[in-house]
């Protein structure tokens, strides 16, 4: 009977325990890679461990569906790693909530950013506050070697339509 247990428990651990170990899940770091597309306005104040500041950074992945995510830094490593507008990043992060008069908010709070160079341009399709730019203008009616998209159609060709 013992070694039927013991089975059972080699089984468990091979079932349950191996793939955690294996997949490092129990100290998984949590990572993304993306291009700062905003800066936060800083934010700072006074508590009761003394002063605080914090600064939000909207980040871009880099994907075929890019997504955008904000997360903060707080205190001094809002200088050690400096991030701006275009930066290319690898982002190590934690995700923590917290409850406040019934609702729950949460945070991605960053530890560690690594620039990465990259070939890539940066997204040209935000500007430094993270608006998107006018459209260009439409292009004039001489750009068009038969007039206008407009025109009725009576520039003096044959065509039947």
């Amino acid at each position: 009977m013992a070694s039927r247990a013991s089975a059972t428990t080699q089984e468990v651990v091979r079932e349950f325990v191996e793939p955690v170990l294996e997949g490092n899940l129990i100290e998984k770091t949590m990572e993304i890679n993306g291009t700062i597309i905003q800066l936060q306005p800083l934010q700072s104040g006074e508590g009761r461990n003394g002063l605080w500041k914090k600064q939000d950074y909207i980040l871009q992945t880099n994907e075929q569906y890019p997504k955008k995510i904000c997360f903060n830094f707080w205190g001094d490593k809002i200088d050690q790693f400096n991030l701006q507008v275009g930066d290319n990043i690898k982002l190590s992060f934690d995700i923590e909530s917290r409850e406040f008069n019934g609702r729950w908010y949460t945070d991605v709070r960053g530890w560690k950013a690594e620039k990465e160079v990259s070939n890539a341009p940066a997204p040209e399709h935000y500007n430094a506050q993270g608006a998107m730019p006018p459209p260009p203008p439409p292009p004039a009616a001489s750009d068009f070697p038969f007039g206008s998209p407009n025109d009725n159609g009576d520039n003096g060709n044959d065509l039947p339509f």
